[in-house]
């Protein structure tokens, strides 16, 4: 087979990426401030929007127990720190016109995954149910380091839904 029979004539005019994909960053000062704003600045958006061809895809970063003033929250308390990064999570989500039904995926990271995995599950078993989930978003747990030694738990979150869905 030759190079030239491997070529495919298309009738769709070429668009630039830009054109397909719509991006912005996502926020929600009431819950957390935005890590550019820290006195040690850090380089990423609390969550990335995406609207390609009539889907929305809300990519959330690390988020832990931090306040709206960029101090970490609940300080040896993991229960709490588990509920607050939960909290800051649905204060991103409805931000965008979201919520947790949304969620297709998150990725949890723990300090201590032998010490608190057991609590931790029971936690997000807890809320997942209140927020009626069904079906479950799938899940990975990992211990990691974390950007501050005071925080036991962060997690992220991938969210799925229509642009132009009614309310």
């Amino acid at each position: 087979m030759s190079k030239q029979e491997l070529v495919v004539e298309s009738t769709v005019p070429a668009q630039p990426a830009a054109a397909l994909i719509q991006k912005r960053a996502i926020e929600a000062p009431n819950a957390l401030n935005e890590a550019y704003n820290y006195p040690k600045p850090s380089s990423f958006s609390r969550g990335l929007r995406l609207d390609i061809n009539g889907t929305t895809i809300l990519l959330i970063s690390g988020t832990a127990s931090i306040d709206e003033h960029g101090q970490s929250v609940h300080i040896g308390d993991f229960r709490k720190q588990t509920l607050r990064t939960y909290w800051n999570i649905t204060n991103l989500l409805a931000a965008e016109g979201a919520t947790w039904k949304d969620v297709v995926r998150t990725t949890c990271y723990l300090r201590d995954i032998e010490r608190d995995y057991a609590e931790f599950n029971e936690i997000r078993t807890q809320f997942f149910k209140e927020q009626d989930l069904d079906p479950l978003p799938a899940s990975t747990g990992i211990q990691a380091i974390l950007c501050r030694p005071e925080l036991l738990v962060e997690m992220e979150a991938m969210v799925i839904f229509p642009t132009n869905r009614k309310s």
